[in-house]
C-alpha cells in the first residue's frame, strides 16, 4: 500500500478516523438498534427482525431507529480516530520493531495490530456503547429511565461511580479482541485485489472494508451478546456478576442460538456501513497525505 512506502504523519490516521465514524453513523445505527433490541427483548417480544423493524417504526417512527444515536455520533467520531489511528500506528511499532526486515508487515502483524487497537478504543467505546445500549432497550414510557445520553451518563455515575459508567469493559475487550481477523483479514483481501484484478484504489477498499467486516461479525457476534447482556443488567445488585455468569445465562436461556440473537441486521448491516467507512478512511488518508 502508498502508505507502508511513504507513510503520512502519525496524526492524520487519526483525523481520517474521524470522518470514518460519521460515515458509519448515518449508515449503520438503524440495524444497530435492531440488533440490540433482537439481543435484549424479553421472549416473544419480537418474531425476528423484520417484525422488530415494523414494530418500532410504527410505534416510535422513523426516529425510533435512531434512539441513543446521539452517543454514537460523537462516539463513532471518537470511537473511529482512536481506532484507526492506533491501528495504523501500532502497524508501523511492528514494522520498525519486530518485521524489520520485511518489505511490508505481513498479515499476521495486521491482526496483532488489530488486537492493539481493538484493547485501545475499548477504554472510549466501553462507556459509549454501554449508554447507547440503555438508550436503544427503552421501548416506551413504561421502560424509560433516561432522558438522554447525559441523563443516563449522570445516573450510571450515582449509581456505581466510574466503575458504574465503564461497566462491561471486560467483555468490550473480549470482543475487540476479534479485531485480529477484522484487520487480518482486510490486509491479505487488499493484497489479493491488488495481485489479481486492476480495481482502482477505492473499489480495492469498498470490497475489502466490506468482506472483512462481514468476517469480523461472524466470529466476534456470541460475544457481543454477553457485552449486550451485561451493559443492559442493573448496575446495583447485578444478574450478572462476572462475563462468564452471563454466557452461561444465554446458553440456558436458548441454547447455543442464543449466542447468535440478532446476527441478521448485523450481517446485513457490517457490509456498506464498513465497506462505505473504509473507503472514506483510506480516501480521506490520501487527501491528507
Amino acid at each position: 500500500m502508498p502508505t507502508e512506502c511513504k507513510p503520512p504523519p502519525k496524526y492524520m490516521s487519526f483525523v481520517a478516523g474521524v470522518f470514518s465514524g460519521v460515515s458509519k453513523l448515518v449508515t449503520g445505527h438503524p440495524f444497530d438498534t435492531i440488533k440490540v433490541r433482537m439481543q435484549t427483548a424479553p421472549d416473544g417480544k419480537f418474531k425476528g427482525p423484520i417484525d422488530c423493524l415494523i414494530k418500532t417504526v410504527r410505534n416510535e417512527g422513523i426516529r425510533g431507529l435512531y434512539k441513543g444515536a446521539t452517543p454514537p455520533l460523537v462516539g463513532w467520531m471518537i470511537m473511529d480516530s482512536v481506532m484507526l489511528g492506533s491501528y495504523h500506528n501500532y502497524k508501523r511499532c511492528l514494522k520498525d520493531t519486530v518485521y524489520q526486515d520485511y518489505y511490508e508487515l505481513p498479515t499476521i502483524g495486521c491482526g496483532i495490530a488489530g488486537i492493539g487497537a481493538g484493547w485501545t478504543v475499548s477504554f472510549v467505546a466501553a462507556p459509549i456503547e454501554h449508554i447507547k445500549a440503555r438508550l436503544q432497550v427503552q421501548y416506551d414510557a413504561k421502560t424509560k429511565l433516561y432522558t438522554g445520553p447525559i441523563n443516563c451518563a449522570k445516573q450510571l455515575l450515582s449509581q456505581g461511580g466510574l466503575p458504574g459508567l465503564y461497566k462491561g469493559l471486560f467483555s468490550t475487550m473480549l470482543f475487540r479482541t476479534n479485531f485480529f481477523f477484522w484487520w487480518g483479514s482486510y490486509d491479505l483481501i487488499t493484497k489479493q485485489l491488488k495481485k489479481r484484478t486492476d480495481m482502482g484504489l477505492p473499489t480495492i477498499n469498498f470490497w475489502a472494508g466490506g468482506f472483512s467486516a462481514t468476517i469480523f461479525w461472524v466470529t466476534a457476534f456470541p460475544f457481543d451478546v454477553v457485552k449486550q447482556q451485561i451493559m443492559t443488567d442493573t448496575v446495583i445488585n447485578p444478574k450478572y456478576p462476572t462475563w462468564w455468569s452471563a454466557c452461561k445465562s444465554v446458553y440456558k436461556r436458548w441454547g447455543w442460538r442464543g449466542y447468535f440473537r440478532g446476527f441478521m441486521p448485523s450481517f446485513i448491516r457490517s457490509f456498506p456501513t464498513n465497506a462505505i467507512a473504509l473507503v472514506v478512511f483510506e480516501a480521506t488518508m490520501r487527501i491528507l497525505q
